[in-house]
């Protein structure tokens, strides 16, 4: 199993170093003894209730990309409190990453009143994507309405005329991108869901799709 360890405490006092070498220490011995991979080791002091920290972020790139199988702390405060930890979990579960803590010898279990709101967060998410989804087709409609045709495309003529154009999920990449991802990051993304895209290919639709939408909807 591959882990990142993360380690915080929320002041900037001299007095916190120690913890931060404790808690280090400490999860690299436990990562050791369960035969863990340990891919980075990243300590912070910041609050809890921050989600814009340096080291956090650090630890989402890891997790978004899928570049481990849990996250290891002392316990789960580490990761944050209130609606900044909320929104770390969802992220975790999102991309089935584990929380694992020394306190609780293994995952993370959550709370009833945590896992409570997770279900709410994630219901929410997935009918604002049906939303977005249906935005989409409604004006990729209104494209073919007004003569838009796709196997048309003036981007598929000339050099490139003999070869087929690469299915893409337009959907992901368009939600992906209102998220505030970059090309690259959305590459990654769709790489890790079993597409075989470049960077280049998804900055181009996402480009073809912006032009169409923008041409045809009113």
């Amino acid at each position: 199993m591959k882990v990142v360890i993360y380690c915080r405490v929320s002041t900037e006092k001299e007095a916190q170093d120690s913890s931060l070498e404790r808690q280090r220490s400490e999860l690299s011995g436990l990562a050791v003894t369960k035969g863990f991979e340990i891919v980075d080791i990243i300590t912070e002091k910041e609050s809890g209730y921050d989600v814009d920290r340096e080291g956090m972020l650090s630890v989402l790139d890891y997790v978004t990309r899928q570049a481990v199988d849990a996250v290891l702390v002392t316990d789960d405060t580490r990761i944050g409190r209130g609606n900044a930890k909320i929104a770390i979990l969802h992220t975790f579960q999102k991309h089935q990453v584990q929380l694992m803590t020394m306190e609780s010898d293994g995952e993370y279990k959550l709370a009833d009143a945590e896992a409570m709101v997770l279900e709410i967060v994630s219901l929410v998410e997935e009918y604002q994507r049906k939303l977005h989804n249906a935005k989409i087709a409604r004006g990729m409609r209104r494209a073919v309405e007004n003569g838009f045709r796709p196997e048309q495309n003036l981007n598929r003529q000339g050099e490139n005329a003999g070869r087929s154009r690469k299915e893409v999920p337009i959907e992901e990449i368009v939600r992906l991108r209102d998220l505030g991802l970059t090309f690259a990051d959305i590459a990654v993304t769709l790489r890790g869901m079993g597409h075989d895209i470049s960077k280049a290919t998804v900055n181009r639709r996402y480009l073809e799709y912006k032009e169409v939408i923008n041409t045809y909807e009113t």
